[in-house]
């Protein structure tokens, strides 16, 4: 019962995901931070199998962490998204990871953006995306209320709204989400919005 959603701003763009690890009928834990800072100015939020998520998110950091090493330059936002759509691409036709990615960044020229990455390699540059089963909810109350030049304090409140959403119509939706924002200044965690804090497990 994933959500993983995103849009873009005034000069920024912003994703929130949920914090669950579930299995089966089991959620593992509630503070599971699916967004990945991907560089500096970079945010990778993915749903998927957990296994394949933080795999492939990782190897993604890393690759783009080894062309900035190489080149001294940094990767733009576009070129991100098309070497993680071209990763997929290649292992979709050898052992495909199920994995749906939002990647935001912001660039000194072009400024902020979204990309939407699917499982089967679909790459689309948008103003506002949603993966999972809160997606129904989210993608819904973002084309009531989004418009382009959303303020930070206006897109968090969207956020907000979402959540609210997801919280009141999902039948078993998860209680906590994490907050990421980039902008001129950087990628970085916004807020928490946990109903649900996990107990501190005593040391054996």
């Amino acid at each position: 019962m994933e959500c993983v959603f995103g849009m873009v701003g005034e000069g920024f763009a912003v994703v929130a995901a949920d914090t669950s690890a579930v299995h089966s009928i089991l959620v593992h834990k509630s503070n599971e931070d699916k967004i990945m800072v991907l560089d500096s100015h970079k945010l990778i939020a993915a749903s998927g199998e957990p296994g394949d998520r933080v795999q492939f998110t990782e190897y993604i950091q890393k690759n783009v962490a080894l062309y900035q090493f190489r080149n001294g330059i940094p990767l733009t936002t576009a070129a991100a998204a098309n070497f993680t759509r071209g990763e997929l691409a290649t292992a979709l036709r050898k052992n495909p990871y199920s994995v749906n990615i939002l990647l935001a960044g912001y660039d000194k020229e072009t400024g902020p953006s979204l990309y939407y990455i699917d499982y089967i390699a679909t790459l689309h540059k948008v103003d506002k995306g949603a993966f999972g089963y809160g997606s129904y909810f989210s993608l819904s109350t973002m084309d009531r209320h989004y418009h382009s030049r959303m303020s930070v304090e206006e897109a968090i409140d969207l956020v907000d709204k979402c959540i609210i959403e997801i919280r009141s119509r999902l039948v078993v939706a998860p209680p906590n989400f994490v907050i990421k924002i980039v902008d001129k200044d950087g990628a970085r965690e916004y807020a928490w919005r946990e109903t649900v804090k996990d107990a501190d497990v005593a040391a054996a």
